[in-house]
């Protein structure tokens, strides 16, 4: 497997980790504001998806979908937002972002100045999920990888 030396991804997990595989990972990025962003990292250091052959492809997409469901289902949320970017870090990863009216920068991106303040008791709220949603992503993630392959 390739790794890159200096890239966080490739350096260690990226945030707290709910499953791992040989084929990707899937973290809790642990971002200020936004309990519930996680990402799915494939395992190798690759900087684009079409790097990835037709049937990785569908592995990691299949993986995004599972973490998107389990989000819609245990939180509710407003939106999610998926996004690849890597213009920062150049290692294939999707972010997967339970967004709500609430937060600090709806309807703007995550990453966009913030527009209000914090809803507190609304972030304790899905902070208090979190544990579940975890257990509830990496169960499924479990039960329909196998090796992390054709989910």
């Amino acid at each position: 497997m390739s790794r890159a030396a200096g890239c966080p991804l490739c350096e260690g997990p990226g945030g707290s980790l709910v499953f791992e595989c040989a084929a990707f990972r899937v973290i809790r990025a642990n971002e200020a504001g936004f309990p519930a962003f996680y990402r799915v990292v494939w395992q190798e250091h690759v900087a684009e998806f079409s790097d990835l052959s037709p049937a990785d492809r569908s592995v990691v997409m299949s993986a995004a979908v599972v973490v998107e469901q389990a989000l819609r289902e245990v939180l509710q949320p407003d939106k999610i937002n998926l996004a690849a970017l890597g213009n920062a870090v150049p290692h294939l990863h999707w972010h997967v972002v339970a967004r709500y009216r609430w937060d600090e920068r709806f309807p703007a991106s995550v990453w966009s100045p913030v527009l209000r303040a914090p809803d507190a008791a609304s972030l304790q709220a899905v902070e208090a999920k979190l544990e579940a949603l975890d257990a509830l992503i990496s169960q499924r993630l479990r039960a329909g990888s196998g090796n992390c392959t054709g989910l």
